[in-house]
């Protein structure tokens, strides 16, 4: 018995899901930033990431962590990733002199009751992991989000969370050098 629909769009069909699969594969931050990617644990119940052993390799590296938690299927951070990798030949050499580059890769089905994150003991809820590291913005899970920490897990500085946060060269700068 044959299925109603034509075999051509089964193929397109196979076609878009692979297509799909690829550009997935190609989310991320450049390669020229030398990020360490963590893929989330605990799925699907949750998606945990483990920031203590790179927290403790800052230690010992005398860096600072420039974590950034992207989602697979976000446009605004396909739009940040776009931008780090045109500017990568001036903006990745600042980024190497001092910043140990993090990135959470997530989805943006991975709300903020199922986002976890340890950084020393306890793997604490994205709030709860907020209000612990004395992040003071909003509560609300934004993708993009990019923290800026210490080489013990501290904020250096308050961070701007989502889109439109780093638009220009000189405005990724700033933020490279602390500056508020």
């Amino acid at each position: 018995m044959r299925s109603g629909c034509p075999t051509w769009l089964r193929w397109l069909a196979v076609l878009a899901l692979g297509w799909s699969a690829a550009f997935a594969c190609l989310a991320g931050l450049p390669a020229a930033y030398e990020p360490v990617v963590l893929q989330p644990t605990g799925r699907p119940a949750r998606a945990e990431f483990d920031l203590a052993p790179l927290i403790e390799r800052a230690r010992r590296e005398g860096r600072w962590l420039y974590v950034y938690l992207g989602a697979t299927d976000c446009p605004y951070c396909r739009r940040y990733e776009a931008f780090l990798a045109r500017h990568a030949d001036e903006l990745a050499p600042r980024f190497a002199r001092r910043w140990l580059v993090v990135e959470l890769r997530s989805e943006l089905s991975v709300t903020a009751e199922r986002l976890y994150l340890r950084a020393g003991g306890a793997s604490l809820p994205y709030a709860a992991f907020q209000r612990s590291i004395g992040d003071e913005r909003a509560r609300l899970l934004v993708y993009p989000s990019v923290w800026l920490l210490d080489a013990q897990g501290r904020p250096l500085m308050q961070m701007p969370a989502g889109t439109g946060t780093f638009e220009t060269v000189a405005e990724q700068i700033e933020i490279l050098q602390l500056v508020q």
